[in-house]
């Protein structure tokens, strides 16, 4: 629990994976994670959430700290958690505008690199359309500055799926042995990888289904139970993760209309009533309301994990920068 007058989180004793979050440089994906490390974020997010829920004023822990949010792609709800998330532990916070960045104008990513080492900046939260480009970040960084990858193309998003964890968590259910459907575009989302990485490494049954246009053929061989129908997927499932359908598919000729999908795998309430009865489904955002969910399925809170997932970003975001560069010497 953190006092009300002390500016560090105060961690439970001899928490597991404390030790090999000090060892490590970055969050790039939920692949090298191991449970321990998993399990000590959570328990770290949990301390940050009372902080943030309770208004109070922001810890000092990374006063010295300055992080760099580095947006290739837009993304407001990401960016703004991401730099709340700092701004609650105390960081300064430099939001780079690529627009009017040298970047606009060529710059290197290997430039780039060299450029925020000589700002003295201390993480860089980086978003990319080019999967893979936050490992090639970390490389030329190497330890001089810690990086976090917000998204990288197709590959990964590892904070949302360490917030939609959270989430399902909070719910009082153990993941071990729960049916988790991901419904929707798998191919393209690096939500549905992440998840699926660090969901099946805590014991998860992942289902997942969508066009045959937009399910990846080698999920199979991953241990990933593929339906080409909606029902058989969320039949029993105790979380049902809708993925944000990208409205050029139906340009791209991957799905015949916008018309045809919700016809086939949009969630409402009567579709649900094929899971567990305490069924919670859950979102990244933002929601083509409509499209991958009903409008009243999304704002019932009974079911709907879809707020409590962005409440949720901003304590993960918390734990992942405070256990990535908090070093002891917050004022």
């Amino acid at each position: 629990m953190a006092d009300e007058t002390d500016s560090n989180l105060i961690l439970p004793d001899n928490l597991p994976g404390l030790n090999a979050w000090k060892a490590r440089r970055h969050l790039l994906d939920t692949k090298d994670m191991s449970v321990e490390e998993v399990d000590a974020l959570i328990a770290v997010a949990k301390l940050c959430k009372e902080i943030h829920s309770k208004g109070r004023p922001p810890l000092t822990v990374l006063s010295h700290k300055v992080v760099a949010n580095l947006f290739y792609e837009n993304s407001t709800r990401t960016r703004s958690s991401f730099e709340l998330a700092a701004r609650k532990l105390g960081a300064s916070v430099l939001n780079l505008d690529i627009r009017m960045s040298s970047v606009a104008k060529g710059e290197t990513i290997e430039d780039t690199a060299r450029t925020l080492v000589s700002m003295g900046v201390d993480a860089v939260v980086q978003r990319h359309s080019s999967s893979g480009s936050a490992h090639k970040l970390a490389e030329l960084l190497r330890h001089e500055v810690h990086v976090l990858n917000a998204g990288d193309g197709w590959n990964a998003h590892p904070t949302q799926a360490l917030l939609d964890l959270f989430s399902m968590q909070e719910t009082g259910k153990t993941i071990k042995g729960r049916k988790v459907a991901i419904i929707g575009d798998i191919t393209h989302s690096r939500v549905a990888r992440s998840n699926i990485w660090l969901l099946q490494k805590l014991g998860a049954d992942i289902h997942v289904a969508g066009p045959p246009t937009l399910v990846p053929v080698e999920l199979d061989s991953f241990g990933v139970t593929v339906h080409e129908k909606l029902e058989p997927a969320i039949k029993d499932a105790d979380f049902v993760i809708a993925l944000r359908l990208q409205l050029e598919r139906q340009d791209e000729g991957l799905i015949p209309s916008i018309g045809e999908y919700k016809r086939l795998y949009r969630l409402d309430h009567e579709r649900i009533k094929r899971c567990k009865p305490d069924v919670r489904v859950l979102h990244p955002g933002p929601v083509n309301r409509g499209i991958e969910i009903t409008d009243d399925l999304v704002d019932d809170s009974k079911v709907s994990l879809v707020n409590l997932q962005v409440a949720n970003g901003i304590a993960v975001r918390m734990a992942v920068l405070y256990l990535l560069m908090y070093d002891g010497q917050g004022t």
